[in-house]
């Protein structure tokens, strides 16, 4: 495979992982003020296990927001064609109410003119009705807009009845055409933000994904992405809707009444007050509910990854009472920010009450005193509902918006993440016909460390020649996996340089560096597909023949046979159909294909039994010819036929030399060699 297809670790609890540790490098307590996991991309690449980070800290809400809604710049036409239409259906819906109060005044003034003697004026009828006492009544029918003896006029009724009906209807149609152009819109928004967040993934350096739960990656990236696209979906048609219609409404009740106006308009400051007071506590509670959303899905992940262990080591209560820590932290933070949030709704729906009961009243005794006809008292208790009714809509989308500004904070905090550093502007390349006799590959005066006060690796020098076995032995956490990070550059040296062919390789670009190389990691990676599709990831343009030949030649083609499918049989997400052995030899068949100028085994044969390791490592020999390798081993005796034994201790190269002259020597090499194989003896004795 190339060293582009980075394994994924299997996880399994913290607690079962130190019982059973044995990995390359041991994973650092905090990946802040620690260097992250040397696993290499193998033990913790894209979406690779580890520690979690500190909890980002919280952006605040008009900041996220603003940024978020700054998402819709490319959208300008549709927004503003929204807008528009938005405008014109608030026109129509706020006409409603006052045509409908018009036809209430058609129906009362025709009703009481038809009480009236026919013939007489109105002023007649209102000085008889001074003249009798009734003064009230005089001023209620001064107010009124009628012919005594006409009854009610039908004709002018249904006009206005029409009218009302083809103003709604016209102000469906333009509120369906703004959901549909903003739809598409946000879509487009959602679409350009994944993009945007699949490109950061990679772009983000290996050190991100080692300090970074997978399951919190992949909560960011789903759940927080999703929501957002939710929020924006539900609440921005709506909250322009409202907004324009509460200035639709307070212009129409100006021109109605003033006095009730100003009534109404008490609402603003009560509703404004009451949701800033109860967004402020609610939105920390949205920020922790998905925070906690992400750790418990990455609680979820890695249980079920070790699913097998955590039942071979018992752990299954362990396991549970910590999910239920999890989970009660997500009810807890879920619950408080749904209910303080909630308050909202009612509270303005309380609020439009008082006004409505207010309303009601000046508004009757206006009538009664003839400043204001009945109609329009009707039309403003519409439009006073109309007022509210928005007002609360925006306070019922407020518990949708701090959730969405939540999920957004952890979306952005992961497109803000330091990235690699950019290729050269002007990159090298190496001129050397790798086939010819493989790569020379140098570490000149080589300094690294992943925390600034603790050195890992210092003045390192080391030559492998074109066509030469290196092979890498050493304790665990010597840095034999940071040495292959290095070379990979998924971390950058601190000082010195590397060199592939005499050319430095930070002035190559990474693909051009990574292409040159193929990977072999212990834990071995398959992605859902074919075994042929699996084998020729390494090199997709290869023919069904060196695809079969690549099987063949790493002992695929053997077991391939006994599949129902041979080549064609399909694999799970996780391999499951053939075994772990099968699994390595299908990796290594990848690798072979793949036709690298420098190879990287880390543990390759770990995975296969005695008898198939023998058949694999011949398959290696002739996998490394013309090939500079790196071998990264435990098992002593699957290296000694390499040119170059490396023994490193504390990121530094103690001894280097054969597997006789290293054993010769009696020194590190020596120990380990002896720590191996004396033991069964001695016990054996």
């Amino acid at each position: 495979m190339t060293a582009r297809d980075d394994n994924e670790e299997a996880l399994v609890p913290a607690s079962v992982q130190a019982e059973v540790a044995g990995g390359e490098e041991a994973a650092p307590s905090s990946a802040a003020a620690q260097p992250p996991r040397q696993g290499g991309p193998g033990r913790g690449g894209p979406f690779g296990g580890g520690a979690s980070l500190p909890a980002e800290k919280p952006m605040t809400f008009l900041p996220s927001a603003k940024r978020l809604i700054g998402r819709l710049k490319p959208e300008r036409v549709p927004v503003i064609t929204v807008t528009i239409l938005a405008i014109i259906g608030v026109v129509f819906s706020v006409l409603g109410p006052k045509l409908l109060g018009e036809g209430t005044n058609i129906i009362f003034e025709g009703v009481v003119s038809a009480q009236m003697p026919a013939g007489a004026t109105k002023q007649q009828v209102v000085d008889q009705l001074r003249a009798s006492g009734n003064t009230q009544q005089a001023d209620m029918v001064s107010a009124m807009n009628l012919t005594p003896g006409q009854g009610v006029d039908f004709h002018a009724l249904a006009m206005v009845l029409l009218g009302v009906l083809v103003l709604y209807l016209l102000s469906s149609l333009f509120q369906w055409l703004q959901g549909y152009v903003l739809n598409g819109a946000i879509q487009r928004t959602v679409f350009r933000l994944r993009s945007d967040v699949e490109d950061k993934i990679n772009r983000l350096p290996l050190k991100y994904f080692d300090g970074m739960q997978r399951g919190e990656v992949l909560s960011r990236v789903t759940n927080d992405m999703d929501n957002v696209s939710q929020t924006l979906q539900q609440t921005l048609s709506q909250m322009l809707t409202s907004i324009l219609t509460v200035v639709g409404v307070v212009v129409m009740m100006f021109t109605i009444s003033p006095l009730l106006a100003l009534v109404a308009l008490v609402t603003v400051p009560l509703t404004t007050l009451v949701t800033v007071v109860i967004a402020k506590r609610s939105q920390k509670m949205f920020v922790s509910q998905w925070k906690y959303t992400g750790e418990l899905n990455a609680r979820i992940e890695e249980t079920f990854t070790g699913h097998a262990l955590v039942k071979v080591f018992g752990r299954q209560r362990e396991v549970d009472g910590l999910f239920d820590a999890k989970n009660d932290e997500l009810f807890r933070a879920s619950f408080g920010a749904q209910f303080v949030s909630g308050i909202i709704m009612p509270a303005m729906m309380f609020i439009g009450n008082l006004v409505y009961v207010a309303i009601a009243v000046v508004g009757g005794l206006m009538v009664a005193g003839g400043t204001l006809r009945l109609g329009d008292v009707q039309a403003f208790i519409q439009y006073s509902r109309q007022f509210a009714q928005p007002l609360s809509q925006l306070g019922s989308m407020a518990n949708l918006l701090q959730s969405g500004v939540a999920s957004s904070e952890r979306i952005f905090a992961l497109l803000d993440a330091e990235e690699e550093s950019p290729d050269p502007v002007d990159p090298q390349t190496t001129t050397v016909d790798d086939d010819a006799g493989g790569a020379r590959l140098a570490f000149e005066h080589v300094s690294f460390r992943y925390a600034a006060d603790k050195p890992l690796i210092e003045d390192m020098n080391l030559v492998a020649a074109p066509g030469s076995t290196v092979a890498i032995v050493g304790p665990t956490g010597a840095g034999k996996t940071t040495l292959v990070n290095l070379i990979m550059r998924f971390y950058e040296i601190d000082s010195g340089r590397i060199t592939l062919n005499g050319v430095d390789t930070a002035t190559m670009t990474r693909d051009d560096l990574r292409s040159r190389m193929g990977m072999v990691l212990q834990d071995t990676w398959l992605f859902g597909g074919t075994i042929r599709e699996n084998i020729a990831y390494g090199r997709p343009d290869a023919s069904e023949e060196e695809i079969r030949a690549a099987a063949v030649a790493t002992y695929v083609d053997r077991f391939v046979h006994s599949l129902p499918d041979g080549y064609d049989t399909v694999l799970d997400d996780e391999a499951g159909n053939i075994s772990a052995g099968e699994r390595q030899l299908v990796t290594i068949a990848r690798a072979f294909l793949a036709r690298p100028s420098v190879l990287i085994l880390d543990e390759a044969t770990s995975s296969v039994d005695t008898r198939t390791e023998v058949l694999v490592q011949q398959a290696m020999s002739a996998l490394r010819t013309n090939r500079t390798s790196f071998v990264i081993a435990h098992r002593l005796s699957t290296i000694r036929d390499a040119d170059v034994i490396l023994v490193m201790e504390d990121g530094s190269i103690v001894e280097q030399g054969s597997h006789a002259e290293l054993l010769a020597a009696g020194g590190a090499y020596y120990s380990l060699y002896n720590a191996q194989f004396q033991a069964p003896v001695d016990e054996q004795v």
